[in-house]
């Protein structure tokens, strides 16, 4: 009887030793935001490449402070100042088929043909007019003038087998048909708003991740994320609620790893219309014959009306920095003369009697309230100090799957948005947001306000073909400056980037926001 009782507890506790270790075999991961598409090149959107990059890989990749590092192109080097070399690795799509040469001349033929794209990657492969491959491990990628930022536009691109063909249907990545990478898992299902199942990928040409099943799930609500990790339900969280935050540091229970960001908030202003807006009228709700935002020293009156150290201080709860520009100190793209604007009402007040509006006038100012850090808090704030120097302002919330679609088609006169620089490097922002609308060049695709300037343009055109690194710098910098004094958009702040682990994992933190499944890790005891 005691002999039973003995084999049956050893036989119990080799069971529960095995449930751990199969419970120790899979990840689950938070995450804020929900993806759009699996289609690697269907959205430029973070959520959706933080989940991507677990499936495909890039030629070109950065470590988590943002420095470039071989992925599939082993190297790349320029063989005249028109033509880029790159060497790739042996690597295998998850099908078991080579990645070639011939799969990067594909996916970068490919990007630009994605259809209703809301936010297209072309912009990042608009500069290559050519390809040539010389082996299978080796193609040159050709521009049509010297264009020294291909490699930091590459960190941006998945890529995919030719094996997929013309027009691959986008709903054919979403059932797993076309879901085929070289990356360290496999799809195993996706299900939209919800999550996204993955398996390790055995045949990886990088280090064997640790992780054998990743469950990737969407938990947009802020203290429902922080509870399932409290409740041991996911072992990672993302974009750690701020007023968590004091809470989860006294947990001996969790671990935090943060990071300033390359995410900037800002508030993107129409300058779209010249005349009537329905969105902005006179005081009384009079139309106005002419757009308000159209005037600097207005634009200058609403960024000076934000006391944006009280936004970080009491709505981000000391998770952000205030920002006039993109990217943080520290960055060789960041403006260290470049303050953010101080909060001066009285000035405002002084600017808009100034440009005619000394009684004010109404504006509806929107933004989205399950994608940014406490964006809904955000723009309620921003309407309050709006209000002290006489503008009157109506606040519009609503969630993102509707949200982004609106501010795409400039339906909206004021509108908080975010932007993260992934490659790290100031011309990013300033191709994509800052410079003129013109889809023929591949610049300003994602300029929802429609803000030109041609004095900006132009100091941009010179930065993309100065080949010189120290030269094209010093330029990027000058462009930087005089874009944001104009006030295109008001910047109110850079976003720390702060993940919370359950005890026994680690994460290192990252510039660029992405979660990588890669990169948690369990700690020693």
């Amino acid at each position: 009887m005691v002999w039973g009782f003995r084999v049956l507890t050893r036989a119990m506790a080799i069971l529960a030793v095995s449930a751990i270790g199969v419970r120790a075999q899979t990840l689950t991961i938070a995450s804020s935001a929900p993806v759009t598409s699996m289609d690697p090149h269907y959205h430029t959107l973070t959520p959706n490449i933080s989940a991507h990059g677990h499936i495909f890989d890039r030629l070109i990749d950065q470590d988590a402070a943002g420095r470039m590092i071989p992925n599939l192109a082993l190297s790349w080097t320029l063989r005249d100042d028109r033509t880029w070399e790159l060497k790739l690795r042996d690597a295998k799509f998850h099908d078991g088929s080579a990645f070639t040469a011939e799969d990067v001349a594909y996916t970068l033929a490919r990007v630009p043909t994605v259809k209703n794209s809301p936010a297209s990657f072309q912009i990042y492969t608009r500069a290559v007019i050519g390809t040539e491959i010389l082996d299978p491990h080796t193609i040159l990628l050709k521009t049509a003038a010297p264009y020294p930022l291909l490699p930091q536009d590459l960190l941006q691109v998945f890529m995919l087998p030719h094996k997929l063909g013309a027009e691959p249907a986008n709903e054919d990545f979403n059932n797993g048909k076309n879901t085929i990478g070289t990356g360290p898992f496999r799809f195993v299902s996706y299900q939209p708003g919800s999550r996204i199942a993955l398996d390790r990928n055995d045949l990886y040409w990088g280090a064997k991740p640790h992780w054998a099943h990743v469950d990737y799930r969407l938990i947009s609500n802020e203290a429902a994320r922080t509870a399932s990790l409290l409740a041991g339900d996911v072992g990672i969280i993302e974009f750690v609620p701020p007023a968590d935050l004091a809470k989860l540091r006294q947990d001996p229970k969790i671990v935090l790893s943060e990071i300033v960001s390359n995410r900037s908030i800002y508030l993107w202003l129409d300058h779209a219309h010249d005349g009537t807006m329905p969105e902005v009228t006179g005081p009384n709700g009079e139309v106005l014959p002419k757009n308000p935002l159209k005037d600097l020293r207005v634009r200058q009156a609403l960024s000076l009306a934000i006391n944006r150290a009280g936004i970080v201080d009491r709505v981000m709860e000391g998770a952000a920095i205030p920002t006039k520009q993109y990217l943080p100190p520290g960055n060789s793209n960041h403006v260290n003369d470049l303050l953010p604007d101080p909060y001066q009402p009285d000035r405002a007040k002084q600017l808009l009697t100034e440009a005619g509006f000394p009684n004010g006038f109404r504006i509806v100012l929107h933004g989205p309230n399950d994608r940014y850090v406490n964006d809904a808090k955000i723009v309620q704030a921003v309407a309050q100090m709006w209000q002290r120097i006489g503008v009157q302002t109506t606040v519009d919330t609503m969630p993102w799957s509707s949200y982004a679609t609106r501010a795409g088609k400039q339906e909206f006169a004021a509108f908080l948005l975010g932007w993260g620089v992934n490659s790290g490097e100031g011309t990013n922002p300033l191709r994509a947001q800052i410079a003129t609308w013109n889809p023929e060049r591949g610049l300003g695709t994602a300029n929802r306000g429609r803000y030109s300037n041609p004095a900006v343009d132009a100091l941009l055109d010179k930065a993309m073909t100065t080949m010189d690194r120290g030269e094209r710098d010093k330029i990027v910098l000058q462009t930087m400056k005089l874009a944001m004094n104009d006030v295109p958009a008001i910047m109110l702040h850079l976003q720390k980037n702060i993940w919370a682990t359950r005890k026994g994992l680690t994460y290192v933190a990252r510039v660029d926001e992405e979660t990588r499944a890669t990169g948690v890790m369990e700690s020693k005891p």
